[in-house]
């Protein structure tokens, strides 16, 4: 497939709207800082389209993240720095480096190998950029976790990096004993006079080794946050529907009702 020339109407749209004259005030008005907690919107919508399976939907939030880039890229070339044809070039230029077993010499290697090298040149990257911003790395085993990553997604990345080197639990019921310890600490929080940093403190601790548990099984705690929260979310409809046949809302009804329709939704999802 060749690449579309609406990529260039796209850059040129997007340049006719941040045009100071005759532009959109909305716009015009953006910068990277008021912009950047869009992007981060439009990627988590990505994600959830991914989730639901959802190919239609997912051709229409990669168009929107892909608005992003040309947003941000569009603001940069406003302030001399660079433009999309720089965005382009950069990651093609990044890939080409990354992938020395399809570009290069490096051939037959296996997935783990094909990772080791992937992690070594992402590692010498960051090593240079810091480097040049004057911020050199420690050469600690953390370095490398990203701290712009999602909470989620960064808690598993720090437990992984450094069980690289041995700081790891066995296997994960020593993990499950490690969050029943930290609900009993939790609790003790709730019968006292903490403070809110140190409930905060609490549950965050709680919220990492939950993190953990996941990692050791496998399986992805962002993924399994979204399944439990499209979960409430359809059963909690479920109520409102029920009650709505009754000309009630939720409001209007007490906590043992919705539960049992909740058990109902429970139930009827079993079937």
């Amino acid at each position: 497939m060749n690449p579309s020339p609406d990529i260039a109407r796209l850059i040129d749209i997007m340049a006719a709207l941040r045009d100071p004259e005759n532009g959109c005030p909305w716009d015009i008005q953006q910068t990277f800082a008021t912009i950047a907690p869009f992007t981060l919107e439009e990627a988590a919508e990505v994600a959830d389209a991914i989730a639901r399976n959802d190919l239609e939907d997912l051709r229409e939030e990669l168009g929107d993240l892909l608005l992003q880039v040309v947003f941000h890229a569009r603001m940069a070339e406003e302030a001399g720095a660079f433009a999309f044809p720089d965005v382009v070039q950069a990651i093609n230029e990044k890939l080409i480096r990354r992938h020395p077993h399809v570009f290069g010499n490096a051939r037959d290697l296996s997935p783990e190998a094909v990772k080791k090298i992937w992690d070594e040149i992402k590692a010498g990257e960051k090593a240079q950029r810091a480097e040049k911003r004057g911020t050199p790395s420690t050469g600690g085993v953390l370095d490398s976790v990203q701290t712009s990553l999602p909470a989620l997604s960064r808690s598993v990345a720090l437990q992984a990096k450094a069980g690289t080197v041995g700081f790891d639990w066995n296997d994960a019921r020593t993990v499950l004993d490690k969050i029943r310890e930290e609900a009993d600490e939790v609790e003790e929080t709730l019968d006292s006079s903490a403070s809110e940093d140190e409930r905060t403190e609490e549950i965050g601790d709680l919220l990492f080794a939950v993190t953990n548990l996941a990692r050791h099984m496998k399986v992805d705690p962002e993924i399994a946050l979204r399944r439990a929260n499209a979960k409430f979310e359809r059963r909690f409809r479920f109520i409102e529907a029920r009650l709505s046949e009754q000309g009630r809302s939720p409001a209007q009804s007490d906590l043992d009702e919705m539960d049992g329709l909740w058990n109902a939704a429970k139930a009827a999802e079993k079937k």
